[in-house]
């Protein structure tokens, strides 16, 4: 179980989890949220995590304050779909649509972000539906469902059941991006790994797979900072 500290003035929460497997402290701040995550050996002391945030105090807060923080999405700005910023503009409509490369939500600002999460879960789940289809067609297997979450630490997965899921967020990243995550997990229902025999069949799917998961790498976090709300 983690427990959560402190560290400085103004304070710094701190989520610390202890790992028999740990051989050093290791500090994360995700750069999705800012949550800071501290993992520690089970032999460390109280004092030396102190200790240790203390002396990274500094640090903390300068990759902090470089976070930027939430997007919101609002009438008159933008969102990514499908690797473009596309513009939002209110219209006398009763739900977020795509029309003519612009959403027209609303004019109602409280509803924005619900409309446009609503439109996109939609999309994502057409987009990854069609895709997993598709590429468990060409490897003659069959899945037994697809979901949608807001995951913030996979894009996909695979269940030994045959399960597919999916971050809906993958409709904001360009086509090919979406394409990619679909044919990795597809390829999970041959092989649950990460083998060569894996990459070899993903390879097959998407010859120039690496390109774009060198894409979310890199640019992943830029799908999780627009702000839907809950």
């Amino acid at each position: 179980m983690g427990r959560e500290i402190t560290v400085g003035n103004p304070p710094i929460p701190v989520q610390v989890k202890q790992s028999r497997h740990a051989r050093r402290l290791s500090l994360r701040v995700s750069r999705l949220d800012g949550k800071v995550s501290l993992t520690v050996p089970s032999f460390s002391s109280d004092r030396e995590v102190s200790g240790f945030l203390a002396e990274k105090e500094s640090w903390l807060r300068k990759h902090l304050n470089d976070i930027a923080p939430p997007t919101p999405l609002r009438i008159g700005g933008t969102v990514l779909l499908g690797g473009i910023d596309v513009p939002i503009l209110g219209g006398d409509v009763k739900r977020a649509a795509l029309r003519d490369g612009v959403i027209v939500v609303p004019q109602d600002p409280a509803t924005v972000a619900p409309r446009i999460k609503a439109l996109f879960k939609l999309k994502a789940r057409d987009a990854l539906v069609a895709m997993s289809d598709h590429y468990a067609g060409v490897l003659e297997r069959s899945y037994t469902r697809i979901s949608l979450r807001d995951t913030r630490s996979r894009w996909g997965s695979c269940s030994s059941e045959g399960v597919l899921m999916y971050s809906w967020r993958l409709i904001m990243a360009p086509d090919d991006v979406l394409n990619y995550v679909a044919a990795h997990e597809v390829c999970h229902l041959v092989e649950m790994n990460h083998s060569a025999a894996f990459w070899g069949h993903v390879a097959e799917l998407m010859p120039d797979y690496q390109v774009h998961r060198r894409w979310l790498r890199e640019n992943g976090n830029q799908l999780h900072r627009y702000d839907f709300g809950n």
